[in-house]
């Protein structure tokens, strides 16, 4: 598959650093050269680099280092990227930071739980798709409000960038593997959420993120109950939007 391979996200995360790790730009392929040149200003060929792995867990999760400069940087391989993981609570009180109205906070609530109640005690429980059957008004009317400029920008910095609670925050996103990888810069993707404001979905969504429940756990199996109450935030087209963005911005560029 482009863009991956048969290894762990850490064991992907350690290739880079040694890919990185005590090597001059001028060692590099002009791809990657350029990656570099993109985040760190005026550096020369022959300027040495420095790379180390974040301990712990941080969207960070390799540093770069030339010239005293530090870039920290988010890695990810494979489909339907996950990106971000917190429980219904937190996420809840991150949209009342919003200023998420009421009524819809409770709706997400339900949808969440699709069991008819807002706090997962119902007995009935829905798959996703029998929820939106019924639902799918409600929820049109709260991706209305979730996809406002400023909401989704709020959205994809703690999300993708900057974490619940992390120190860190991302400079750029490599997606892909050594051998074969995409990047992207952080002012990159916010430049990308003007290509997907209005883009549809039936599930709640912030521009290209997708938000669900991390397992409905409609078997009620004992072992995995816990998961109903915390949310994925799900990068499902990421190669694809990265490329979209890149055009774009080349695009900007040349008009600018």
């Amino acid at each position: 598959m482009v863009f991956n391979k048969n290894i762990s996200g850490f064991e992907n995360e350690m290739e880079f650093v040694r890919y990185f790790n005590n090597k001059k730009i001028s060692e590099f392929d002009s791809l990657t050269a350029e990656f570099l040149k993109s985040l760190f200003n005026g550096i020369t060929e022959c300027a040495k680099i420095k790379c180390w792995k974040v301990p712990g867990y941080s969207k960070v999760d390799i540093r770069i280092k030339i010239n005293d400069v530090i870039k920290n940087i988010s890695i990810k391989k494979g489909i339907k990227n996950e990106v971000h993981v917190e429980t219904i609570d937190n996420f809840i009180e991150f949209l009342i930071s919003l200023s998420i109205n009421e009524n819809n906070l409770n709706e997400i609530r339900k949808y969440l739980y699709a069991d008819g109640t807002n706090n997962g005690s119902g007995i009935i429980r829905q798959s996703v798709s029998e929820y939106k059957e019924k639902n799918q008004k409600v929820i049109d009317i709260i991706n209305e409000e979730l996809n406002q400029t400023s909401i989704i920008e709020s959205a994809v910095n703690r999300f993708l960038f900057k974490g619940r609670i992390s120190e860190l925050e991302v400079d750029a996103i490599i997606y892909g593997v050594v051998d074969d990888f995409l990047w992207i810069t952080k002012e990159e993707v916010f430049k990308m959420i003007k290509l997907k404001e209005k883009v549809y979905s039936t599930a709640l969504h912030f521009s290209f993120l997708t938000v669900q429940v991390w397992d409905r756990n409609l078997k009620r199996n004992p072992k995995y109950e816990y998961l109903r109450n915390y949310v994925q935030v799900k990068w499902y087209n990421v190669s694809d939007d990265i490329i979209e963005a890149m055009a774009f911005v080349r695009q900007q560029r040349n008009i600018d």
